[in-house]
């Protein structure tokens, strides 16, 4: 099946060759005709699997027609962080250059000034994260009427971090004959919930199996100590034939600490993580993506739905807290039918993560062989230990005896006269008048002088 065969306006078929696409990936197969038909859905793919534009297609054929008005937006996308929300926003761009449609993109940690005035001239489509559009709803710089168009993006991701009370109150504030498109990695309890309370007869594709891993990543976990992840994970870089990776942390003071051990150690890095704002955020973006850089260094701020072509290896130096997140960290490399390599650094305090993940992928994670001088087989043989140990040191403190002193140790000085004195020092005498409860202070000096 081509792009030609589902129906597409010639203009977008146009944006779409010039893009380097011909042939659509079996979610936006299925998932295209269904849009198009405006019905609402339900679709479940891994990362990776090209489900963006499986919405951005059809949608921008469907806003083809219609007149943008002020503050109504005509469609709305909601996305879990701004790097998600910034990536859909290119895909209008690229894939709408042909079309007269106009976008806002509403994310934090930029001016909200510029976001006013785009809603002000009218939007057909808005990118939002709930936060930011959530605090201009607030403010009554939006109105959510005229909203026709629906998709909720990587809901397991919102479900995560909290947003799912965001979307269901933006949902009823939607018209309720809309159409609503819901995507997702995984389809757990509450969003299942969700999608029954909002969605209307939806068609439910499944394009995986839920939380499944892209079958085109080797999978590998290695065991090491804690102290010995670093060594390791300089050890793959170095001998597993690494283009470009991502290395995954749990912790952003984890995320800091790694990326400068690894500059310490010559490698290009970069890092990105929830402290910093988004233009930096985006600037390591882009360096990565140019190449000006080849190891990005991540927290779980981009394990969700960034776009980053050719990367060859992920490694994990932390076994993911939530198994979920173990999916889409992977899903960063093996993108649109490529291979990919992904290591996770196992620590005797993850192994009990590392079971979590293989319970919910349904597999056991090959152990990586590790090869000799690794940083796990690397450490000091015993016949080289003698060279380490304090013994030879000895005759060097023999050498400083002399200096510490002529008086041996009990000649020396007693201290303890020194307290003897302050323990000795007179107290000041109680004044016993005989009643019992009298003065038993000390005595001021001045009672003892006679006035004349």
């Amino acid at each position: 099946m081509k792009f030609a065969d589902l129906g597409l306006s010639d203009e977008l078929l146009a944006a779409v060759e010039a893009a380097g696409y011909d042939t659509p990936t079996p979610i936006q197969a299925q998932a295209i005709p269904q849009v198009q038909m405006m019905k609402d859905l339900i679709a479940i793919a891994q990362t990776g699997t090209g489900k963006t534009a499986s919405f951005v297609l059809p949608m921008i054929d469907i806003l083809a027609h219609g007149r943008r008005r002020a503050l109504m937006p005509r469609s709305l996308i909601l996305e879990p962080t701004r790097e998600l929300a910034v990536q859909v926003a290119e895909n209008f761009e690229k894939y709408g250059k042909n079309h007269d449609l106009k976008m806002a993109l509403l994310i934090g940690g930029v001016q909200m000034g510029d976001q006013v005035k785009a809603l002000n001239e009218g939007v057909d489509v808005l990118i939002a994260t709930p936060g930011r559009l959530m605090d201009l709803f607030e403010r009554g710089k939006i109105l959510l009427t005229g909203c026709d168009l629906l998709v909720i993006d990587e809901a397991d991701r919102m479900l995560d971090m909290g947003f799912i009370p965001d979307i269901e109150f933006i949902c009823t504030k939607l018209p309720p004959n809309r159409q609503t498109l819901l995507f997702s990695a995984t389809m757990p309890p509450p969003i299942k919930k969700l999608a029954d309370k909002f969605l209307s007869n939806p068609k439910y594709i499944e394009v995986a199996r839920p939380a499944s891993t892209n079958e085109n990543i080797a999978q590998h976990k290695v065991f090491v100590k804690s102290r010995e992840k670093r060594e390791a994970l300089r050890h793959l870089l170095e001998t597993d034939n690494v283009s470009t990776a991502i290395v995954f942390c749990n912790r952003k003071t984890t995320v800091r600490e790694l990326a400068k051990s690894l500059k310490r150690h010559h490698f290009k890095v970069g890092e990105i993580h929830g402290d910093m704002d988004q233009s930096s955020r985006l600037a390591e973006l882009a360096l990565f993506k140019e190449g000006k850089i080849n190891i990005l260094v991540a927290s779980d701020v981009a394990a969700r739905g960034l776009d980053i072509k050719g990367v060859s290896h992920v490694f994990n130096f932390d076994t993911p807290w939530h198994p979920d997140d173990y999916v889409h960290r992977v899903g960063r490399t093996g993108r649109a039918g490529a291979k990919g390599r992904a290591f996770t650094l196992v620590a005797p305090e993850d192994v009990e993560a590392i079971e979590s993940v293989e319970k919910l992928t349904g597999g056991q994670i090959p152990v990586f062989a590790v090869a000799s001088g690794d940083a796990r087989e690397s450490q000091p043989e015993a016949t080289e230990k003698p060279a380490r140990r304090p013994r030879e040191r000895a005759p060097e403190r023999e050498s400083r005896k002399p200096r510490t002193g002529d008086a041996p140790r009990e000649d020396r000085p007693d201290p303890s006269p020194r307290t003897e004195k302050r323990r000795e020092k007179p107290r000041p005498v109680p004044v016993d008048d005989g009643d019992e409860g009298g003065w038993n202070g000390p005595v001021p000096s001045f009672l003892g002088t006679s006035v004349s």
